[in-house]
């Protein structure tokens, strides 16, 4: 009566509220206004607590009424607890009310909403007294319940509470001890929604530690046994699921744990799991909601194994394994749900940690299930869920035992690769990253042994990890912040691609290990099985082959950006270990491998690791595998060298145990090495050893340009070095010499010198080594140390030279092609040697003996290089020099080989075309010295003794004797001849020679084409043409003639054939000389052959001539001038020129009626027709003038000349040549001399050209008159006049 006066007190005077939701319309008008909630719904309490005990109202008013409270108080909570908790005894009579509803009244949705609004109107009001007044009440009610059949409402209401206010858990169970026991009968309650609620209740109460530990007791005397029983008998969804949420919450401790497992079975028990009779094994239980069909029974059964897993999967795991627990959970990892999946990730992760787990080849049985999960799951969205995929996939490949293989066909191997491809393709970088791991654990032998090997899968997933690798370290950092925070993101950014190069690394060394464990199965190298179209690319060759493609041409790189950033040692590791691998994969490529590594500075970056990380004990594994690296990587150089001979098995043997101890222990910076090689005191066997190692790596890097010690610094530290071994009286195996003298030379300035300590040491050690070869590297530098300095070169100069030249294995015919040597760039080793050449030109004559005693090839090469070298330095006078050389050459020659000197040497027609050469150099009008005249004998002497079938000797000794005769004065030529002409086997040889011409041989090269013979029979005619010459106009003795058939001369020439056209000329030149002399020559005796008589009286004027052999020679003349041959058609026009003198001479008419044949207009026409200008050659100006001279009309006439005068006065003459000009000026001279102009301004024209002639020719520079054309030497004036 007291609450319902404090609910009618203050109300007179108020009206009806229109807007009140009236409950009991009678009475509302008596209510207290502040009990009205101030918002809508405006519901009364006053209306509400005067309702709910009524006995009159109905269940479905009240039912209404507490939905409407509910309601308001979602809604409005804070006014609700406000409005309640007004007056103290209001709200515990309103909360009593409700209690008392929810007790008497059996509807269930009734008291849904009393449990519903008494726990939120709780949670609201926050008042402890009121919560101890509801516990209270529902503890009394339990305690007076004969039986629990009522209680359901009480449990769920106190499991509601428990939940909402956590707190209460350890106050229930430490103030309300007895309501424990209660809970104890509802659990054997024969009601399901009964244990429902206290399984509920107790999950809320063992959710809190301190109320955990307070029930531990309880929990291990009474709740163990009758929970596990519950469990397993457990019929409604409802009971199952309160049932498992109660054991996670237990499985949260290990204390309970322990009890569950160990309840029915020992620790480690192997046996099964079924127990003894009555017992309840929990792994059985969750076994079978793993086999219901209801998903959320199967998630929470999969969460409770994985809770006890947590504790100790070694210890508990057995249990579920031996109830093939695993089997059921793979097979969840077909759903598709993702939460189930997740769960069963989760759990099997702590599965695989025992090794019970694949001894029972589970995995075998459930990898399967693991791949298509993981190629689902890569489809959905939920990172997570492939991050927990790829860590299954990769403990499962890490933890399988070898024995027992995983994947059981090749298919299923190639799909794990295919799934494993998309993973590490991820755009998300966790999930790569795991991706990455599970792919470093797939790359094992056992994984990939089912035939055939999918070696084109590894390579696609090999590729997609290095591809993911390079887009993650090539993304730019963030550096738009400033200060601190900015540094430390940057530094976790290079922390994070370190990590994630390293599993890369780590994968890419996997699949490196794989393929050198391959190399030793004979099946996975045939490959069998494979479809014949992928036999080239799924191999293990081509698979290897592409590791190392990959490793040069991503991982490298790589690598290289990442350590311009930080270095980390572990990672560091790995990448050296793949390099040392690869050596093994691709044997065949090592050297080169190797090579391109020590280009790139490897030796230095490998040096520097070692001195940074492992100069104490740590990091031992890097300085292994750093050592490891270096010594293959060593060995592979020093066993393929490109510039010095390959070391002896037996060498290379010690070299590589030098190497083996030697290298751990290096671990110093650069000037520390240089320090250590230089020291000068004792140095025992140990330290020698690691010096040596050190000077190997200094050379190995020099030699492929890593200039990893400043050079001079490395000059002084080697001189020291040797001066240490002399002194101590050791010899350095010859790789560690050669490498000192390559160093030395390497790095000596231009201006510092060995001291001679130094010197004598070098000479020492090379001298107690039998072929210098062994220590002999092939470069410039190396061939000016030793010959820059004068007692190296005398002593050594010769054999270093010839090992130069051995090792140029280019050829530099090229350069003998260049008519003028400054057209033409020089290798870089030529230009050196040239250098060297300048400063020492004494060393010539080294090269003038190579170019006779080494092997034709090397000859050949070093006689080019002498040409070049004397066309290049015209400035240098070595002639003097290299002609006493070859004479003393020469004369030994002669001594030695006097009957067969073509069999001395196959060089000694290269040692001719060099003197030949250095004779070209010399200036037209020299005197013949003395040295001169001895080699013109020893020459002369030389041909002599060979026969026409030594073509390469007798060419370029014709072409000396030629040149003797032309390119000098007109003294020393009579002087050349009279030695020439004293020798009588040459002009023997020259006979034979000159038959050969038309002598059926049986071998048309003697005359045809540009073959050496032919050039051969070209020099022998021009020789004795020159002869002749200064023989007739000397007057010199002849010791022998030289017989010559006549009309074979005039039948060639008549009737010529295809042969060379120099060849011609050179007949030509014979024929005009033997003209100009009228056949009166004592050197040539002319004889008749008989294939030719005479045939009439009249012909005896022209003797030896006949008219019919002059006319047909004058037919042959034309047909070779209509070859427009230059030096042809001089030669014809000379020819011409001297024939119409000849029978000028014999018979005026004669010579009239040849110059007047018709045929000469016609081949006037020909020539004239080469174009506007053509009349300015030459050979057509000498041959017009012969027309003029002898004043052939009919060829041509007055008025033609005329016109060429005209042509003359227009033309530009400053571009004539001399021999052009010439030409022209006696055309014009032999114009003016016969009168044939009549015109007054002709003769003037005539006059002026003349005169313009001479300020021409006075202009222009004199041209070169000996040239070598075909490799015979020709003087232009000779074949011209």
């Amino acid at each position: 009566m007291a609450v319902r006066g404090s609910l009618a007190a203050s109300s007179a005077g108020l009206g009806r509220d229109e807007d009140a939701v009236l409950f009991l319309e009678g009475a509302h008008y008596r209510h207290d206004p502040r009990w009205l909630l101030p918002v809508a719904p405006r519901l009364c309490l006053a209306c509400v607590l005067e309702l709910l005990p009524e006995p009159g109202a109905s269940l479905v008013r009240k039912r209404h009424m507490l939905s409407c409270f509910r309601d308001a108080l979602l809604r409005h909570a804070s006014l609700v607890a406000q409005l309640v908790a007004q007056d103290q005894r209001v709200c515990i009579h309103f909360i009593s009310m409700l209690f008392g509803l929810l007790c008497s009244v059996e509807d269930g949705s009734v008291t849904d909403l009393c449990i519903e609004v008494l726990v939120q109107l709780t949670t609201q009001l926050k008042l402890e007294h009121i919560i101890h007044c509801l516990l209270d009440e529902c503890h009394k009610q339990l305690c007076n319940m004969p039986s629990m059949q009522g209680s359901l409402a009480i449990l769920t209401l106190l499991g509601k509470l428990v939940d909402a206010i956590p707190v209460l858990a350890d106050e229930l169970v430490k103030e309300h001890g007895n309501l424990i026991e209660h809970l104890m009968r509802g659990l054997v309650y024969p009601n399901e929604g009964v244990q429902a609620s206290v399984c509920y209740l107790y999950g809320k109460l063992y959710a809190s530690p301190v109320a955990a530990e307070l029930l531990s007791g309880h929990f291990r005397e009474k709740l163990c046994p009758l929970f596990l029983s519950t469990l397993d008998s457990a019929q409604t969804k409802e009971l199952q699921i309160n049932c498992l949420g109660l054991l996670r919450h237990l499985l949260k401790y290990d204390l309970f744990v322990s009890m569950i497992m160990n309840k029915f079975m020992l620790a480690g028990n192997a046996e099964s799991v079924e127990g003894s009779s009555g017992e309840i094994s929990l792994p059985l239980v969750l076994k079978k909601f793993l086999l219901s069909r209801d998903e959320s029974l199967q998630v929470a059964s999969t969460h409770c194994i994985t809770s006890v897993l947590v504790h100790s999967p070694v210890k508990h795991a057995p249990a579920f394994i031996h109830a093939d627990i695993p089997e059921f959970v793979f097979e969840h990892l077909s759903s598709s749900s993702e939460v189930l999946v997740w769960s069963s990730y989760n759990c099997l992760i702590l599965l695989v940690e025992e090794p019970l787990f694949f001894s029972k080849c589970h995995t075998v049985y459930g990898i399967e299930a693991v791949v298509r999960s993981l190629q689902g799951s890569l489809k959905m969205t939920n990172t997570e869920l492939h991050k927990q995929g790829l860590l299954l996939f990769a403990e499962i490949l890490t933890r399988q035992p070898e024995e027992i293989q995983l994947f059981t066909s090749s298919a299923m191997c190639g799909d794990a690769a295919r799934a494993l491809q998309e993973a590490v393709s991820s755009p998300v970088l966790e999930v790569a990253a795991e991706a990455v791991k599970a792919t470093s654990a797939f790359l094992r032998k056992d994984h990939q042994s089912a035939l055939p090997v999918q070696f084109t899968a590894l390579r696609a997933l090999l590729e997609a990890m290095l591809s993911r690798c390079t887009e993650f370290s090539q993304t730019p950092l963030n550096m738009r912040a400033l200060g601190h925070a900015c540094r430390r993101e940057s530094e976790k950014a290079i922390l994070r691609r370190g990590q994630f190069l390293l599993n890369t690394l780590e994968g890419f060394r996997n699949a490196c290990r794989l393929a050198v464990e391959f190399q030793g199965e004979p099946l996975a190298q045939e490959n069998p099985f494979t479809a014949p179209s992928a036999e080239k690319e799924d191999t293990l060759e081509a698979f290897s082959e592409f590791l190392l493609s990959a490793c040069d041409s991503l991982c490298i790189p790589m690598v290289m950006r990442y350590l311009e950033q930080t270095t980390h040692p572990g990672l560091m590791e790995v990448f050296l270990s793949i390099l040392h691998s690869l050596f093994v994969i691709v044997p065949h490529m090592k050297e080169k491998f190797s090579k391109k590594l020590a280009a790139s500075s490897f030796i230095r970056l490998t040096l520097e690791l070692k001195a940074r990380f492992c100069s104490g004990p740590s990091h031992s594994a890097l300085n292994q595998v750093c050592s490891s690296f270096l010594y293959c990587m060593c060995l592979n150089l020093l066993s393929a060298p490109e510039k010095t001979e390959p070391p002896s098995s037996k060498e290379l043997s010690a070299v590589s145990e030098l190497l083996q101890q030697g290298l751990p222990q290096i671990s110093s910076r650069g000037p520390e090495s240089l320090a250590f090689l230089s020291d000068c005191q004792y140095v025992d066997g140990a330290t020698r050893q690691r010096q040596y190692c050190i000077l190997l790596l200094f050379y190995l890097a020099y030699i492929h340009e890593d200039r990893s010690v400043p050079r001079a610094e490395l000059f002084l530290a080697v001189q020291r070095f040797l001066v240490s071994l002399q002194d101590q009286g050791e010899r350095p195996p010859p790789v560690v010499f050669t490498a000192s003298i390559y160093l030395l030379a390497i790095c000596q300035d231009k201006d510092s010198a060995l001291d001679e300590a130094v010197v004598s040491a070098i000479r020492k050690f090379l001298e107690g080594i039998s072929d210098l070869r062994l220590v002999y590297t092939h470069h410039p530098l190396l061939l000016r140390f030793f010959l820059s300095n004068p007692e190296l070169m005398s002593r050594f100069g010769h054999r270093v030279l010839e090992l130069w030249f051995s090792w140029e294995h280019s050829s530099y015919e090229e350069l003998d092609d260049v008519p003028s040597a400054g057209q033409f760039n020089l290798p870089t080793s030529l230009a050196a040697l040239f250098q060297i050449l300048r400063s020492s030109p004494s060393i010539l004559l080294i090269l003038l003996d190579l170019v006779y005693s080494s092997p034709v090839d090397v000859a050949r090469n070093v006689l080019v290089i002498l040409k070049t070298f004397l066309r290049r330095n015209e400035d240098i006078q070595v002639g003097g020099l290299i002609r006493g050389h070859f004479l003393l050459i020469l004369q030994h020659l002669l001594v030695e080989h006097g009957t067969s000197p073509s069999g001395a040497s196959g060089n000694l027609a290269l040692l001719l075309s060099l003197l030949s050469l250095v004779q070209l150099r010399n200036k037209s009008e020299q005197e013949l010295d003395s040295m001169a005249m001895k080699l013109l004998h020893q020459v002369s002497k030389l041909c002599g003794k060979c026969s026409p079938m030594d073509v390469d000797i007798l060419q370029p000794s014709f072409n000396f004797l030629y040149w003797s005769l032309h390119q000098t004065t007109p003294n020393s030529q009579k002087r050349a001849a009279a030695v020439l002409l004293s020798s009588t086997t040459l002009i023997e040889l020259l006979e034979k020679m000159l038959v050969l011409t038309w002598a059926d041989t049986g071998s048309p090269a003697w005359t045809e084409g540009d073959s050496p013979r032919s050039a051969l029979l070209c020099s022998a005619w021009l020789l004795t043409a020159s002869l002749s010459a200064q023989q007739h106009v000397g007057g010199l003795q002849v010791h022998q003639t030289l017989s010559v058939e006549l009309d074979q001369v005039m039948k060639t020439l008549s009737f010529p054939k295809k042969r060379a056209a120099l060849l011609s000329a050179a007949i030509l030149c014979f024929l005009r000389t033997a003209l100009q002399q009228s056949f009166s020559s004592a050197l040539v005796a002319l004889v008749p052959s008989g294939t030719w008589p005479l045939s009439a009286s009249k012909d005896t004027v022209l003797a030896p001539l006949g008219t019919s052999q002059v006319l047909y020679l004058v037919i042959g003349l034309q047909n070779l001038l209509v070859q427009k041959d230059h030096l042809l058609s001089q030669a014809c026009i000379g020819c011409l020129e001297a024939l119409l003198d000849f029978l000028h001479a014999r018979s005026p008419d004669i010579a009239l009626h040849v110059a007047s044949q018709p045929w000469h207009r016609f081949l006037l026409s020909t020539l004239l027709d080469a174009g506007n200008s053509a009349f300015l050659r030459p050979e057509i100006l000498r041959l017009m003038t012969l027309f003029v001279r002898y004043r052939s009309s009919s060829i041509l006439s007055h008025e033609e000349v005329g016109h060429f005068l005209q042509d003359v006065a227009l033309a530009d003459l400053s571009d004539l040549s001399d021999t052009t000009l010439q030409a022209l000026r006696g055309f014009l001279l032999q114009v003016q001399n016969v009168g044939l102009l009549a015109d007054y301004s002709m003769t003037q024209t005539l006059q002026a050209s003349l005169e313009g002639l001479s300020s021409t020719s006075l202009a222009q520079p004199p041209l070169r008159d000996m040239l070598y054309l075909g490799g015979v030497a020709v003087s232009l004036s000779h074949i011209r006049d």
